[in-house]
């Protein structure tokens, strides 16, 4: 008798149960995304026992014929395919068939269900794989799926779940997920009769994530508009011999991505990438062409490590994508990912540009302030996703139950301990720069009030030290870095910083971060324009590399000598360097040298050429900054502010930390309990 056998239909079933139905959140996910392609505008969960004992899921599609119900229990039985060639262009978020026969052969399943077409409902009972009973109901239109006692037949399965928080925190997380990729739908998710998520439908990305996130995180988010990317599809592939198939002009094809969502600015900063959803058309995902095109817009922009927020929509042909590379459907190829990879950089961070947004100093919690302990059930929001994101059990990012929007990301951010530092100290001197330079006075009269300051909307602290019925024009509107140009300075701290007031508020500019944006900027001028400045040493330095840098040094001499380093090897593992960029002093040519060959191979083996001339314009530009503790005359100071003014991104520094700090007019009023 042979070895190969035919294996059955219950195996089979158990066999992509195993592929596919990880925990109680996989199971949701299929049953989901069946309601979605549904047409379903409404969506209801209940769930028990974090869905080992019961997950049901509701919703109002068009639901499904008698005959329909018994065949979708059929493996590989769908409505969504028809052709091998439907593969090729899949425009529904299911589509392999396997959804209801892999879940109902490690459950207990009970499908409910009726179309517009019948008069009469049906429902359809399976207990592990076998089907019990097949019933005519009265119900409304639209379907109806429990599924119980998940893996009641597989216990080593069920073994390898995790707590009851974890598996709940998958399912709220991905509801959580879901109801932002479809704005114009109800969800609502119960947990053994606790309501955990209830938003309602509405028109735009960012009232749903107003629902989900609220109002604190809302106001450090930008807009993406959508933006549109045309790309030029090749030629058709054309047999050999056969040159009658060549049209004499053919028309060029095109294939359209469009990009729409909201991002963060650089400030906000996250210890991993599950605050960034991504979604093709529809489709939730975790793309590694999308999420490093997320990256590569902040590079520069932000430190190392970091990660912003990013929800993303891009929408294109489904033909230009390929959604059947993962058994959960998570994972995606693009046709052309190079451009696309390009197009969402670029789009990202272009918002970033033309936004500019400022990072305000933190305000510190009231003492007095009295805070309700945080329930046992965190927020799903937040929380991973295991087939979305690698983040598991132990690296839970759970939200922030302070109520302080500062604290998430105040301590992330290098150079703040020295700020820290200075807030424990006595009282620091501040330098005045000049007679005329004083900070901007706030009148309040003969003004006409702000109209955000209505009194039904305002709690006042009475006191008899003056009132604030009058205030200048626009003092409360959000500022960006657009106010560069009217910064007023007013002196150094410990001459360091520049302290610098506006008509919205108080600003605390980091000259050294600051004139290291300045100078990043100009070598990149520089370098586009072939025109960098250069110094000639009176001697060649000789510096001695090992081998590791003498690799790196062959990979990037050219670049090297494209940014005004005149280099030649000199010997073995030895090169001369007989100039080097203007702004770099003498004493730090050698370390700006070690310091562009130290970086590590794989990280600069996997940069694109932008990224490792960006590294590099960002170390000739952090040498060649002025330095902290360095008194600058007030001449100086001006010069600082304007320059930084005209930069074309003046929020960070190359290594992506903020350069200005704005204590704003409103806060600062409501620290003086003035509103």
């Amino acid at each position: 008798m042979g070895r190969i056998r035919i294996l059955s239909d219950h195996v089979a079933n158990k066999i992509a149960a195993g592929e596919v139905v990880e925990r109680p959140a996989s199971v949701l996910k299929e049953l989901l995304e069946n309601s979605l392609d549904a047409g379903a505008t409404e969506v209801r969960v209940d769930a028990e026992n974090a869905g080992r004992r019961l997950i049901r899921i509701a919703d109002d599609g068009h639901g499904m014929l008698r005959d329909d119900a018994l065949l979708a229990f059929e493996r590989h039985a769908t409505s969504k395919l028809s052709d091998v060639k439907d593969l090729l262009a899949i425009a529904t978020l299911g589509f392999r068939g396997e959804a209801l026969p892999s879940r109902a052969s490690v459950s207990r399943l009970l499908l409910e269900t009726r179309s517009a077409d019948e008069a009469t409902g049906t429902a359809v009972e399976i207990s592990g794989g076998k089907l019990f009973r097949c019933d005519e109901i009265a119900r409304a239109t639209g379907t109806t799926i429990t599924v119980r006692d998940l893996f009641f037949n597989v216990p080593a399965r069920k073994k390898f779940l995790r707590s009851d928080q974890t598996e709940l925190a998958h399912l709220g997380s991905l509801l959580t997920h879901y109801s932002l990729g479809h704005a114009n739908k109800r969800f609502e998710f119960f947990h053994e009769g606790r309501e955990l998520l209830n938003v309602t439908p509405v028109e735009t990305v960012r009232d749903r994530a107003f629902q989900v996130f609220g109002s604190e995180l809302m106001a450090d988010l930008i807009d993406i508009s959508p933006r549109a990317f045309q790309l030029r599809l090749p030629p058709p592939y054309v047999p050999f011999g056969q040159p009658e198939a060549i049209a004499e002009d053919p028309e060029p094809e095109f294939a359209e991505f469009v990009l729409e969502g909201l991002v963060s600015g650089p400030h906000i900063q996250k210890l991993n990438r599950s605050q960034i959803f991504l979604f093709v058309n529809g489709r939730l995902i975790r793309d590694k062409v999308l999420l490093h095109a997320v990256q590569a817009a902040y590079h520069n922009l932000m430190p190392p490590g970091c990660y912003p927020f990013a929800l993303l929509f891009l929408n294109c042909d489904p033909g230009q994508v390929d959604v059947n590379v993962h058994p959960s459907k998570t994972e995606v190829r693009f046709r052309h990912g190079s451009a696309v990879h390009d197009f969402v950089r670029d789009a990202v961070r272009a918002v970033l540009m033309e936004s500019r947004p400022v990072s305000n100093i933190p305000l510190p919690v009231s003492p007095t302030i009295m805070r309700e302990p945080a329930p046992e059930y965190q927020g799903a929001a937040s929380l991973p996703f295991s087939e979305f994101t690698a983040v598991m059990e132990g690296r839970v990012e759970l939200p922030d139950q302070s109520g302080d929007p500062g604290r998430e990301w105040a301590g992330q951010i290098p150079g703040s301990e020295s700020l820290s530092a200075v807030a424990g100290e006595a009282l620091p001197e501040i330098r005045i720069s000049s007679p005329s330079a004083r900070m901007p006075s706030i009148s309040l009269q003969n003004e006409e009030p702000a109209p955000s300051l209505a009194r039904a909307q305002t709690r006042r602290i009475p006191d008899t030290h003056g009132a604030l019925d009058q205030l200048p024009a626009e003092w409360d509107r959000v500022q960006t870095m657009a106010a560069l140009p009217d910064l007023r300075p007013l002196g150094q701290l410990h001459d360091s910083f520049i302290v610098a007031a506006s008509r919205d508020g108080l600003w605390i500019i980091d000259q050294h971060v600051a004139h290291e944006r300045i100078l990043f900027e100009q070598v990149l001028r520089q370098r586009a324009a072939g025109a960098v400045e250069i110094q000639q040493l009176l001697m060649p330095l000789v510096l001695q590399l090992t081998p590791s840098q003498n690799f790196e040094y062959a990979r990037i001499a050219d670049e090297l000598n494209a940014y005004g380093f005149d280099t030649e090897p000199f010997g073995q593992r030895t090169i001369a360097i007989k100039a080097a960029p203007a702004g770099v002093g003498p004493g730090d040519i050698e370390k700006v040298v070690f310091e562009i060959l130290e970086i590590a191979e794989s990280e600069l083996r996997s940069a694109s050429l932008d990224e490792i001339r960006r590294n590099l314009c960002a170390t000739i530009a952090c040498r060649a900054a002025i330095k902290v503790n360095m008194r600058l005359e007030p001449s100086k100071v001006d010069w600082l502010l304007r320059a930084l003014s005209q930069c074309e991104y003046p929020m960070t520094c190359p290594h992506g930390r903020p350069i200005a700090l704005r204590y704003s007019t409103r806060d600062i009023l409501k620290s003086f309990h003035r509103i």
